[in-house]
């Protein structure tokens, strides 16, 4: 699935597509104007990239991406026996009707495996410039350990100013990956809380993921049910940040703090709806029930 972002300015896009092209040993990623992502939103640019973040989030974004593959290929050769049989039994209308699919599912597992193709392409990238980023860092570390010359002055300045560029090049690639990682549709399954809940009890949860906010007020109802205002949400998924979720009870003007959680989100990247129950409290007492769909 595909969200979308705001664009990266003309002098971002071209400065990005220079620095992967400065040397030779770097990868030649054709890239289209990459779309900003969160935390370079609103011009706050965070020049702190995470490798190791970034390494999970991509081998979970991958799996999860194969998985949808995989299934769709299993419809084609589902589509493709039925094809076969019903051109020769079947009416006409028919067998055009289920040749239409087939060539719809076709092109889906194309835009599949084009996504697969760009997100490897980008990491492998990414992965280049940690390296180089990596090897500056141990030469400027060496040479800061010699006796100072001219000459090593001058490479030491030379050495910060490859760390720098390799940093912000590979800042600019995380934003590129990140317009690929889709969206999360979070549904709220209501609280869990056996003698907790009573009828007429108030709560109100807070969700956030970086700067998306997703604020709900529910009430338990004199049959045990729950009424919320909100049922669903759609949230963008971004490489550093995690789930934070506060739940408050609502008494009349006041308000009590039963817990704030942290999720995180990698093992969302599935075909399948992921069922979350989360201890809201540190005995597990309320729990938080919510579905997630990728």
């Amino acid at each position: 699935r595909s969200c979308s972002f705001t664009g990266f300015s003309t002098v971002q896009s071209r400065k990005l597509a220079k620095s992967l092209s400065r040397s030779s040993v770097r990868s030649r990623v054709s890239l289209k104007p990459p779309k900003v992502y969160n935390s370079l939103q609103k011009g706050a640019l965070i020049w702190d990239p995470k490798p190791l973040q970034v390494k999970k989030i991509f081998e979970a974004l991958k799996k999860g991406l194969n998985e949808y593959l995989e299934a769709h290929q299993a419809e084609l050769d589902y589509l493709s026996g039925r094809h076969k049989d019903t051109k020769r039994n079947s009416r006409l209308a028919f067998y055009y009707d289920l040749d239409k699919q087939i060539r719809s599912v076709e092109r889906y597992i194309r835009k599949l495996e084009f996504h697969i193709s760009k997100v490897e392409e980008l990491y492998e990238a990414y992965c280049i410039q940690c390296r180089l980023r990596d090897g500056a860092t141990n030469m400027k570390q060496a040479f800061s350990l010699s006796p100072s010359t001219k000459a090593s002055r001058e490479s030491l300045l030379e050495l910060y100013k490859n760390v720098q560029e390799c940093t912000e090049d590979m800042c600019f690639i995380e934003g590129a990956l990140e317009v690929h990682l889709g969206e999360f549709h979070v549904k709220m399954k209501g609280l869990v809380g056996f003698a907790r809940l009573c009828p007429g009890d108030q709560y109100e949860v807070f969700v956030r993921l970086g700067r998306q906010k997703w604020r709900l007020k529910g009430k338990i109802e004199t049959d045990d049910s729950q009424t919320w205002d909100e049922e669903e949400k759609i949230f963008i998924p971004n490489l550093h940040e995690k789930f934070e979720i506060k739940v408050t009870e609502l008494r009349g003007l006041a308000t009590i703090l039963v817990g704030v959680v942290t999720c995180d989100s990698i093992n969302f990247f599935t075909t399948k709806p992921q069922a979350i129950i989360v201890d809201i409290t540190e005995l597990g007492t309320i729990k938080l029930r919510l579905e997630v769909l990728w």
